[in-house]
């Protein structure tokens, strides 16, 4: 049997794994910067604020070296949520394409997609810039996903195969689902790590596990 939708487009942040990651790189300076970025972030993510207003100012203030970054991706990979190897594989087995679609840094992300084996092709990401030495020195800013909509534009510019289901917990990817046109047939929401009732509202479907997800897909 064919599956429900030929392309599934993954959230990383408080999806795929239990990390923030501009939160948790934060967290390595102080724990006030930590909670005034995670105060920004949650503000984002419930779409209280533009994401473009706070995105440079979060990274400035943090200011990630290389080497901190490669330990972000070692966290990633640590706090995958339960299940969501095998449930992608099986998603992936069955003929799905999976892509991951984040506001994260792309450095951070490709290990734990290779880990999932997710080509690094769709790993659709913000890149960072380092100096010779590994220090800080910027990020992407033509990236469409250090703005509102914008991942909207990076899922329409991919052609998918159609059905495309989006799974994420923010604003951000609720986008992808609610921008006109759609970027998306259809939205799950992801609340495993955390609950924002302004996305599980206006979601097609709410999941609080990725084995949840396989039936959605699958049939």
């Amino acid at each position: 049997m064919a599956p429900r939708f030929n392309s599934v487009v993954v959230d990383v942040d408080s999806t795929l794994s239990a990390v923030e990651g501009i939160d948790w790189l934060a967290s390595q300076r102080s724990d006030a910067l930590r909670a005034q970025i995670a105060e920004t972030t949650g503000r984002a993510m419930r779409g209280e604020v533009q994401l473009v207003d706070i995105f440079a100012a979060r990274m400035d203030l943090v200011a990630p070296s290389r080497e901190e970054v490669g330990a972000l991706a070692t966290e990633y990979v640590a706090r995958l949520e339960p299940g969501a190897a095998e449930s992608l594989a099986k998603l992936t087995n069955a003929g799905v394409r999976v892509i991951l679609v984040s506001g994260g840094l792309r450095q951070a992300i490709l290990p734990l997609a290779s880990y999932l084996g997710i080509p690094d092709h769709d790993v659709n990401a913000v890149a960072v810039h380092f100096d010779e030495n590994g220090s800080y020195e910027g990020f992407d800013q033509n990236s469409p996903m250090t703005r509102n909509g914008g991942k909207a534009e990076m899922v329409r510019s991919l052609s998918l195969e159609k059905p495309i289901l989006g799974v994420g917990d923010g604003i951000t990817d609720l986008e992808i689902r609610t921008a006109t046109p759609p970027a998306v047939d259809a939205f799950a929401a992801y609340i495993g790590v955390i609950d924002r009732p302004a996305v599980t509202s206006a979601a097609d479907y709410v999941i609080r596990t990725f084995e949840e997800l396989q039936p959605i897909v699958l049939g």
